[in-house]
């Protein structure tokens, strides 16, 4: 009988602690636990591959994200189709020398670039880095392939820095009538990988192809001894018209506040010289992982929570775009929106979008994630992820900051494969991810408010990002309130 008495007692001591125990734990707990998420991960890039959209394999992705969501035990899922302004993919694009030296050239087309057909004897022209002076040192340009210098790439600002100085490269080739610009890789040994210069998913308006780096040093180098290098270039891209893509969406319903929502969100597509493990396989299979501990750990959250696959983020983030046009009229509702999109470096915190009126309540929801060393809140505003329409609509947002590790060289590379990824700290992601995320839902009082359209443009000049949006030709579709909120 004493037996029975004390078995009993400890029964309830037991269920006592458990319920007793933070929920945000219990989260982590289990996210940490043994999962589906490198078996998901495998079958999407080993299997499936690179994604790009209006191909089978993005096609075949999207059903991936809905059979997995469902399999992580998601209340619902479903997808939502948006459209893009055109379908884009590379043919055999060549490149050779022909004169006075005869050699073939390593190269790619740009993504979204246009078509060129074959072309014998084209004059090349050094443009240097590419600046208003290398120009009008070059002189003539008109139906010549321009050669664009680079420098190595070894940081976070380099990369930025490569996207920044496009677009007047792009503007000065036009307006001197150049046939085509070749831009020399940022990676060593023979690494290609594929940009876009497109803002919003249209063809750019120039062909543009990327030069292995050692390939296009040997051409600079006999260029500056003196030589007038001639080149044969075929880039016979096929291009068509508008087509459909779809982003899926799994939820969470929220037990108090179901109309309120989290949203957790990666991209889906990649480009497909590789197999997109890094950018950005792993974070949509995190974010897949990140439902099933929050499910498995049997909580409910006061908010819904909205898991979300991106798709068109590589075009010019036209999935989440489309998402936020068309969710517009219950964002007053969006209590939060957390980003991954950096491939496996280890995350050190979060950039909240210059949101300085949320990061005390912010340092309450990330105290949690200081035994990952996650917890450092960053005012800055950025551009390039799927926060940044949401941001543009008021929402409070949560970039996660992340080393470097292996994803600058392998950054929308033919090297971005699934072996990669660092499994063992993606696995800590998850519970980082789904922890903040849960958090957020899971707080009695919201983060912060949505913002309006004049408190946006002040958060915008604060953190200098008016200055990159007039770089790339937002800053007047957003000033006339075409692009954002309005009021």
């Amino acid at each position: 009988m004493r037996t029975v008495k004390v078995c009993l007692f400890l029964s309830v001591f037991v269920v006592a602690v458990a319920y007793a125990q933070n929920p945000v734990d219990q989260v982590i707990a289990e996210a940490l636990k043994p999962s589906p998420l490198e078996k998901n991960l495998q079958q999407l890039t080993d299997q499936i591959g690179g994604r790009v959209p209006g191909t089978l394999a993005m096609r075949q992705a999207v059903e991936w994200g809905v059979a997995a969501f469902t399999a992580a035990g998601a209340d619902k899922v479903h997808t939502e189709d948006f459209k893009l302004p055109a379908s884009w993919a590379e043919g055999f694009t060549r490149m050779s020398i022909s004169a006075p030296e005869h050699f073939d050239v390593r190269v790619v087309s740009m993504a979204w670039a246009p078509a060129l057909a074959a072309h014998q004897d084209v004059p090349v022209i050094d443009v240097g880095d590419g600046k208003v002076e290398d120009f009008n040192k070059a002189g003539n340009v008109s139906g010549a392939l321009l050669l664009v210098h680079s420098q190595e790439m070894a940081k976070w600002e380099d990369l930025f820095a490569e996207y920044l100085r496009a677009p007047g490269i792009i503007l000065r080739a036009m307006q001197g009538r150049a046939l085509a610009i070749a831009f020399q890789s940022t990676r060593p040994n023979d690494l290609l990988y594929r940009h876009t210069d497109s803002q919003q998913g249209e063809i750019v308006g120039i062909p543009m192809v990327l030069v292995a780096r050692e390939d296009s040093a040997r051409m600079a180098r006999l260029l500056a001894s003196g030589q007038k290098l001639r080149a044969d270039l075929a880039v016979p891209n096929r291009v068509s018209g508008p087509i459909t893509a779809a982003n899926v969406v799994a939820e969470i319903r929220g037990s108090e506040k179901p109309n309120e929502f989290v949203i957790l969100g990666a991209h889906l597509d990649s480009w497909e010289l590789g197999t997109g493990a890094l950018d950005n396989g792993c974070n949509a299979a995190l974010v897949i992982d990140a439902l099933r501990a929050i499910k498995t750990a049997g909580l409910r959250p006061r908010r819904s929570i909205r898991f979300i696959l991106f798709s068109g983020e590589e075009e010019g983030l036209i999935g989440s775009h489309a998402y936020a046009v068309a969710h517009r009229s219950e964002l007053d509702k969006a209590a939060g929106v957390v980003i991954f999109d950096s491939g496996t470096g280890r995350v050190t915190g979060f950039s909240l979008g210059g949101r300085k009126d949320v990061v005390n309540a912010a340092n309450n929801l990330v105290a949690p994630l200081k035994q990952f060393d996650a917890a450092k809140l960053l005012t800055t505003a950025e551009w390039g992820t799927d926060h940044f329409d949401f941001m543009l609509e008021g929402v409070p947002t949560f970039v996660a900051e992340q080393e470097e590790a292996n994803y600058l060289i392998n950054y929308h590379a033919m090297s971005d494969t699934f072996d990669k990824v660092d499994l063992a700290q993606l696995k800590k992601h998850v519970a980082v991810a789904a922890a903040l995320t849960f958090s957020i839902a899971y707080s009695p009082e919201r983060l912060g408010p949505r913002l309006h359209h004049a408190q946006i443009e002040q958060t915008m000049i604060e953190t200098h990002l008016d200055e990159l949006m007039k770089t790339f030709g937002m800053w007047q579709p957003w000033q006339e309130g075409k692009w954002g909120r309005a009021d």
